[in-house]
């Protein structure tokens, strides 16, 4: 049995119809915040009720904030649990300013629940993290950047340029957004839990997760909304750097791949990976609007704001070289033009 949290979301639903396939067990959680965060259009009602149809899949409605429902849980199925997959979260770095509080007690305090119900009913499991790329804050904005014509570019002759940024960047001293300060401080908490109870848990650190089951809304999910509006003909907004801030671009199921290859082979300690879509798959915003318009034959409408999103990065590349050394079964396998291909035949079809 898997307990996948986040289940009707991007990544955790992937994660359900990934293991549902192979006739595993899985234990959903998920009470639709995004409804709350969005409005309608970033509901997944649509996933839930499509995940209940399967006999391998359980759903519990619950708010991972609720310690003791938590603990119910975890406690009912004790060593059955062979694995939990964090994707809950509240993602948007413009609706954490909104509320803070929530943000955090979402994002931070729950996730302490989860590890606290891990290490007391199945310590022998494994804990991955969908954490982000955002806990190294705005420290990327501070590299040797050029401004080219549709995108920014690191200088060729950084060490960055060709495989994008490792682990190794510093997570002190930048500016987060209260997003990235919340999600920091879950990933510091799966790595401690790991580190101090010797348990296996993992932090995947990832770049643009996309794919054609995004509910991409306003202030969450650039590719997927971006595909969305440009589909259905709507107005897109630009928040800032001209366009041409670059976002490295990673299909669900390649990052769901990549869990199951820790899960496979765990390891204990408090592991943590960048994860994304690397430079073959990386673009600008700009380049993005280009790709989908000839993908669609439909003419963007777009508008180009001054403000940019505060702790928002200029350029991000993953290097995924680490995982890939631990783990080198897997590999990329759906690239931007497949994913895009897919999102927009997705839209057109609804």
């Amino acid at each position: 049995m898997i307990i996948v949290t986040g289940s009707t979301g991007l990544i955790g639903s992937a994660t359900c119809e990934y293991y549902i396939s192979k006739r595993i067990n899985v234990l959903g959680i998920d009470n639709d915040l995004r409804r709350y965060f969005f409005g309608k259009e970033g509901s997944n009602k649509w996933k839930e009720k499509k995940l209940k149809k399967n006999k391998y899949y359980n759903h519990f409605s619950i708010d991972i904030r609720n310690k003791s429902k938590i603990n119910e849980i975890f406690k009912k199925y004790k060593k059955k649990i062979k694995a939990v997959v964090h994707a809950a979260a509240q993602p948007s770095h413009d609706w954490a300013v909104k509320e803070p509080f929530t943000d955090f007690e979402i994002n931070a305090n729950g996730t302490l629940n989860l590890l606290e119900a891990f290490r007391l009913y199945c310590p022998n499991a494994t804990f991955v993290f969908t954490s982000t790329n955002k806990v190294y804050g705005d420290r990327p904005n501070f590299l040797p950047l050029a401004e080219k014509k549709l995108r920014y570019e690191i200088k060729k002759n950084h060490k960055y340029f060709k495989k994008g940024i490792d682990e190794k960047m510093s997570l002190d001293q930048t500016t987060h957004s209260i997003f990235g300060a919340s999600k920091l401080s879950a990933d510091l908490l799966v790595q401690e839990y790991g580190r101090y109870f010797n348990l296996k848990t993992v932090c995947f650190r990832g770049g643009c997760l996309t794919g054609e089951n995004h509910s991409g809304a306003r202030l969450h999910g650039f590719l997927s909304f971006l595909v969305k509006s440009i589909v259905h003909k709507k107005k897109y907004f630009i928040f800032g750097y001209k366009g041409k801030q670059v976002r490295d671009n990673i299909h669900s199921l390649d990052v769901v791949k990549a869990f199951d290859e820790f899960i496979k082979k765990p390891k204990n300690g408090g592991c943590v990976y960048n994860i994304g879509g690397g430079r073959q798959n990386s673009c600008s915003i700009l380049e993005a609007i280009n790709l989908i318009e000839k993908l669609s034959n439909i003419n963007s409408n777009y508008k180009i704001l001054k403000q940019n999103r505060i702790g928002d990065h200029l350029w991000w590349i993953t290097d995924n070289s680490k995982f890939k050394k631990d783990y080198p079964n897997w590999k990329i396998k759906i690239s931007l033009i497949k994913n895009l291909e897919q999102m927009v035949s997705f839209e057109v079809n609804k």
